[in-house]
């Protein structure tokens, strides 16, 4: 098998090695049939979603069911379901193609997302043979239509802590559950709820599959959110809610581990679904700017709407470029575990966890750029950005929930540091050794002769060089702080940043330099400039987080080295990013559309 002839990586192993350019996979790689199935997502929404919106905003009764029952027609929420369950069994990367392309779709999206994902997936990866026969068919029709019930009132980040209880009847024959749960996601019209409760005065939560004919199941109205107005949220009461004791997944105290590793699925998703967002917000922006006349040109010929222009589309490039590696990469792993001899379900489950590390990156990165998007598509537009008549109005307000959608991005900066040094501690992920090696390399004299010949080698001393910084600050913080390093929040998102940083770039070189090799460098020009922006922006950045981490806990000589270190990590090259960005502004003004 192709997947499994690269070199296989671990997860948060982009740190301490490097991937070659042939070892990735780019989103110029579709093949025929993923491209056909993006285009019946995107038919589906221009034809159903996109005209709707206010409909759908306004709660229009049954609209939204209709909806899903109409995209279940099409087969768009059976894309990862397996052929024997009467979805299409396609691949981790094409499911996460759909989530981009269904991105677009404000409210729909978020309803989809939450049905196909954390609805049907704990179903798929953890329920017994009689629980998926019985109903993983009708989820992927949508004859069925479900949510995932984790937060309470006083259990939101901290999920283990819900206070909803299940107990075993005197027949022993279900489980009684009672608590409240909030925020949930498709309340509204459900068929089948994901319910996370905790037994007698176990530690860890349980999970079960409730159906909304049980009984018991009441809810409150409808929230009044500030963005995604037209998706179904309520509060939800269980009140004496008998569940049989067959709807229980998996085993006693394993939903915790359920709702973690569906949560992690979920992150890359969602940085995908903000990906899609991204672009459709920069088509309609690079659109209003070029009809828009002020001093009788149209906007778009003057630098700082350019400048937004251009940005937002390195932003979304960049992003792009490191979602679809880190799908690859699960997909790799899946073929990889499935070949020796694993359960294809149980695969699914072990591969997603491997890459936790660039899914929690994913989803801050995702959602941090779809932000950045929406704040400059609303400029852009000017006045009417501000108008509810206008399309950003709804774009800006959508997209704020993602920072705290699926974790919160605090919560999945410190999670990013967390894992790895789990992993390391673990022996899963040899991080004392090259972050000894750069310890060692500041007492050395640095090489003041070094010559980057050939495309892009400065670029990849620069990533190298920002691991290194990376890893000279989170081994100084382990070694310093030691047990205390887990309260000191402020540092570990500085290292978490300053790993993401690394990662993301490299997979916007790693693209881009694959991508030459098939279309030549003349016509990568735009990308070639992208990386560019994007490597020297993150040279700063890192920089800043590193200063930032070092004087938080080092002082004296030790933090004079280390600085001294950071310097010589982070010295960038002269580099003239206002014309860069003025070539890839071009391009895209020229298009009329986002168009890499």
């Amino acid at each position: 098998m192709e997947a499994i002839a690269k070199k296989t990586m671990k997860g948060g192993e982009f740190l301490i090695s490097e991937t070659e350019a042939q070892d990735i996979f780019i989103p110029e790689e579709w093949d025929e049939e993923q491209l056909m199935i993006a285009k019946t997502c995107h038919d589906f929404l221009a034809a159903e979603v996109l005209p709707n919106l206010d409909r759908i905003d306004n709660h229009e009764e049954g609209l939204m069911e209709s909806l899903m029952d109409k995209s279940g027609e099409l087969g768009i929420l059976g894309v990862s379901v397996p052929e024997e369950y009467g979805g299409f069994g396609k691949s981790f990367n094409t499911s996460m193609l759909v989530a981009e392309v269904i991105g677009e779709g404000h409210s729909f999206a978020v309803a989809m997302s939450a049905h196909t994902g954390i609805g049907t997936l704990p179903i798929l990866y953890y329920g017994n043979k009689e629980q998926k026969d019985n109903y993983i068919p009708k989820l992927a029709t949508g004859e069925l239509k479900a949510a995932y019930c984790l937060t309470e009132p006083n259990s939101g980040s901290d999920a283990n802590s819900g206070k909803t209880k299940a107990v075993l009847s005197a027949d022993g024959k279900s489980y009684v559950i009672n608590g409240q749960k909030m925020w949930i996601t498709n309340g509204g019209f459900a068929d089948i709820f994901i319910v996370f409760a905790k037994i007698e005065d176990d530690e860890n939560l349980s999970a079960f599959i409730v159906e909304r004919g049980f009984g018991g199941i009441t809810m409150n109205p409808e929230e009044h959110k500030m963005g995604i107005k037209g998706s179904s949220t309520r509060q939800i009461f269980f009140n004496d809610c008998h569940v049989p004791v067959e709807n229980m997944l998996s085993s006693r105290g394993n939903g915790f581990k359920i709702a973690v590793n569906i949560l992690n699925i979920g992150r890359i998703k969602l940085a995908a679904a903000a990906i899609g967002a991204a672009k459709a917000v920069v088509n309609k922006a690079v659109n209003y700017s070029n009809e828009r006349v002020q001093f009788k040109l149209p906007i778009s010929k003057f630098g700082a709407v350019r400048y937004k222009l251009a940005e937002m589309a390195t932003r979304i490039y960049a992003v792009e470029s490191a979602m679809y590696r880190a799908g690859q990469n699960i997909d790799d792993a899946y073929e990889t575990l499935v070949a020796g001899g694993m359960e294809p379900g149980q695969a699914k489950l072990k591969s997603t966890e491997q890459f936790a590390v660039e899914c929690a990156i994913l989803k801050v990165y995702g959602s941090e750029a779809l932000d950045y998007v929406v704040d400059e598509g609303v400029q852009v537009y000017g006045g009417m950005g501000f108008s509810a008549e206008a399309p950003m109005d709804r774009a800006y307000r959508d997209a704020r929930i993602n920072r705290i959608f699926e974790g919160t991005n605090e919560i999945n900066r410190l999670l990013t540091v967390d894992m790895m040094l789990k992993r390391a501690m673990k022996g899963e992920l040899n991080l004392m050794g090259p972050a000894q090696a750069v310890a060692q390399e500041l007492l050395s004299i640095p090489d003041f002769n070094i010559t980057d010949d050939g495309l892009f080698a400065y670029e990849k001393r620069m990533v190298k060089n920002i691991k290194k910084a990376a890893l000279m600050t989170a081994g100084a913080a382990v070694q310093k702080l030691m047990m205390t390093l887990g309260k000191e929040q402020e540092i570990l998102m500085n290292i978490a940043d300053m790993a993401s940083l690394a990662y993301v770039a490299e997979s916007m070189v790693l693209r881009t330099e694959k991508l030459i090799g098939i279309r030549g460098e003349e016509a990568c020009a735009s990308q070639i400039d992208m990386v560019k922006i994007y490597v020297n922006e993150a040279i700063d950045k890192v920089w800043l987080n590193g200063k930032e981490a070092l004087n938080s806990f080092a002082e004296g000589d030790e933090l004079r080295m280390m600085m001294m270190g950071l310097k010589r990590f982070t010295k960038a090259e002269p580099f003239n990013s206002k014309d860069a960005r003025q070539r890839v502004a071009k391009k895209i003004i020229d298009e009329n559309k986002y168009c890499f």
